[in-house]
């Protein structure tokens, strides 16, 4: 590989695309942080249903900004204030209030600094919905993620019944369809493709193959 310091890989797509488990795959792999920025985001809607504030409500969001201390560790745990939050922020409840959360100007400016953070100091895969237009515009490689509603809505579902999550399948593919349209069109960082990024269908893929598949992109971008 070329010689640098430090490599950034940016992974985006919609929700239940696969993203956070190829992600987390690719880090193991290369040795690499993996930084699940959509978790940071979760945790904070987290903090707003635990603080009794509305996620849809923006003075609401910016009233406990500062008092919402987030972080992630090397082994994907994720943190809010000195609680460990990993399993909690997937649950429903959180899953649909998250976008109107993240949608909020400094909310973004907030998580996008500490995502930026981290890349500055060790070699990450991150994935998300701005990471390659707006947290690492410079990652050596960008992925754009995706699959149909209805394979997503499976991969969702089937994870919420091997965690012991009580869920319908209708009701994710409802959710997942309302959260793609709000992502795409809100007015802060919305989600899209970056110019630069290799678009990657995984309707059909097993993790294994979405792994193996960005690993090789990676190699091709930066030479083994």
């Amino acid at each position: 590989m070329k010689n640098k310091e430090f490599y950034s890989i940016a992974i985006d797509g919609p929700a239940a695309s696969g993203k956070s488990t190829a992600a987390k795959g690719v880090a193991k792999e290369l040795g690499f942080l993996y930084v699940d920025t959509g978790a940071m985001y979760r945790a904070f809607t987290l903090f707003l249903i635990e603080k009794g504030l509305d996620n849809k409500n923006e003075k609401d969001a910016l009233s406990v900004l500062d008092k919402c201390d987030i972080y992630e560790d090397k082994n994907g745990h994720v943190f809010l204030n000195g609680k460990d939050v990993t399993s909690r922020v997937r649950e429903n409840d959180v899953s649909s209030l998250v976008s109107y959360s993240c949608a909020y100007k400094a909310v973004r400016e907030k998580m996008v600094d500490l995502q930026r953070k981290m890349a500055r100091n060790e070699s990450v895969v991150m994935d998300g919905r701005d990471i390659g237009t707006v947290v690492l515009v410079d990652a050596d490689l960008k992925v754009y993620q995706t699959a149909t509603p209805e394979a997503r809505a499976k991969r969702r579902y089937l994870e919420d019944k091997e965690q012991g999550r009580n869920s319908s399948y209708e009701d994710i593919l409802e959710a997942i369809k309302k959260r793609d349209y709000i992502d795409s069109h809100r007015q802060n960082s919305p989600l899209t493709k970056a110019p630069d990024a290799i678009e990657l269908d995984t309707s059909d893929m097993s993790i294994k193959e979405e792994t193996d598949k960005i690993i090789s992109l990676f190699k091709e971008k930066v030479g083994k």
